[in-house]
């Protein structure tokens, strides 16, 4: 039996076959996507055993789907009939901390926040936050080039990878990049592996870059708007006026209100909008009061500053809360739109007009300093378990305004399935073409997460 054979193959992972414990692993967190039934479940432990599943793979032409911790809102780690679900939740280990080198070398089931918790001793930081930090794993982050409430100031997870460890289709294990903030020593296959959702190879470890941890508490404004368009005129301003908030994070009425409704936290139930903003540099002071003017030329009808960690921690909490919230409602379709910041007010109206129209609940929440909108679909699915057509022919209608606008279908959550349908409208049948090479180039037999991404 092949199973068995791989099963051979292996130093220490675990490989399971029990139908009923690979149920944990057939999907992610994108529900409204169909999964298959894998053969097999690999908890890998070792580079050396995901090199050994690889080659056995490889020789079988059997699908390989790697997963993290299935934190993913795109479908990219839902499972195929027959293949193999390839974790790294199992490879835990953090390397190496080199402080003086503001770098850590980390293994990919590593959780995102654990790494920042690991620096701080040294007075470090991984920057990238998203807002699923404590749960989600960083291969999955780099799968994903995931971003998160501080990529405003901090940039996403590519801006924070200096090198990766990859083992390709047939087991090869490739190191790219390396310990130094600067290199041009051949092609970026860094950059190329960062955001490739498992379709080139699977990342086993990651060279990270630290940033100095903020020396004193962030100072913490917040504003509440009438409308959504007022609050991204609000973020217009900021960005216009040369300002450099560490985060800026939005959240509409409908995510307000579900917010509450969970956790009776107190919220005004008229609040339309609602602007959650933090500065951590030398001038946080003066950059918070700038910010405050802002918000109220902008039309706020409330606005208040604070410094004190415990609030500034309530209210980012409040924040992180917003999927939770989302999922208490009814199903949804989660998406990830981002536009450029000049035209965040415009997509957030279109928003707003697309869910009146259509008759739909959308709860909209954005990393609004970089103009990254996501707008959640709230609905019942069908008697059929599928996704009203109202419900895709609203996300046809975002889509469209974003690339309309100049934008991109996903700012951090990845093509996944529930992209491929979209993607040619905004990439076009060269570039296309172009991603085919590449990935034949690197999976000539197809294994790794077919049909994700493209």
């Amino acid at each position: 039996m092949i199973l068995d054979d791989l099963a051979g193959r292996l130093e220490r992972s675990r490989l399971i076959t029990d139908p009923d414990v690979m149920e944990a692993y057939r999907r992610d967190n994108a529900d409204t996507v169909a999964a298959g039934r894998p053969a097999a479940v690999l908890l890998a432990e070792t580079t050396g055993d995901v090199a050994a599943a690889l080659a056995w793979a490889d020789e079988h032409q059997t699908a390989v789907v790697p997963r993290g911790a299935g934190t993913g809102l795109a479908g990219g780690a839902a499972a195929l009939d027959g293949c193999l679900v390839l974790s790294t939740e199992r490879m835990t280990a953090i390397r190496e901390l080199a402080p003086d080198d503001r770098l850590a070398v980390v293994e990919a089931g590593v959780l995102n926040a654990d790494i920042s918790r690991a620096a701080a001793e040294f007075g470090l930081m991984y920057a990238p936050d998203p807002s699923s930090y404590e749960i989600s794993t960083i291969g999955g982050n780099i799968a994903t080039n995931a971003g998160g409430l501080r990529c405003v100031k901090y940039g996403v997870t590519r801006d924070s990878v200096l090198g990766l460890e990859v083992v390709l289709a047939g087991g090869r294990v490739v190191r790219t990049g390396g310990r130094t903030v600067k290199g041009v020593a051949g092609y970026d296959l860094t950059s190329l592996f960062i955001g490739s959702e498992g379709t080139l190879g699977v990342i086993t470890a990651a060279t990270l870059k630290l940033s100095p941890r903020p020396a004193a508490e962030p100072a913490t404004v917040v504003g509440s708007f009438p409308s959504l368009r007022a609050a991204g005129d609000a973020v217009a301003a900021v960005v216009r006026a040369g300002l450099t908030p560490s985060l800026m994070e939005l959240m509409d009425r409908a995510t307000l209100r579900s917010i509450n409704e969970w956790k009776n936290i107190g919220l005004d139930d008229g609040t339309v909008a609602m602007l959650i903003a933090q500065a951590d540099g030398p001038d946080s002071a003066d950059c918070a009061a700038a910010m405050s003017a802002l918000f109220e030329q902008a039309g706020a009808d409330y606005v208040a500053r604070s410094a004190d960690p415990a609030e500034a921690a309530q209210l980012l909490g409040i924040r992180r809360m917003a999927y939770g919230a989302a999922e208490r409602l009814g199903s949804c379709l989660f998406e990830d739109v981002c536009v450029p910041r000049s035209k965040l007010p415009d997509l957030l109206g279109r928003i707003e007009e697309i869910s009146a129209r259509r008759g739909l609940l959308i709860l909209t929440v954005a990393h609004a300093g970089d103009g990254n909108t996501h707008p959640t679909f709230v609905f019942d699915r069908q008697p059929d378990g599928q996704v009203p057509d109202a419900v895709w022919a609203a996300a046809d209608e975002v889509f469209q305004t974003a690339l309309d606008l100049g934008g991109t279908l996903t700012g951090e959550h990845g093509v996944g399935v529930l992209k491929r349908r979209w993607l040619p409208l905004e990439l076009g049948q060269d570039v296309l073409d172009l991603h085919a090479q590449i990935k034949h180039a690197l999976d000539p037999k197809g294994v790794l997460n077919p049909g994700k991404g493209f």
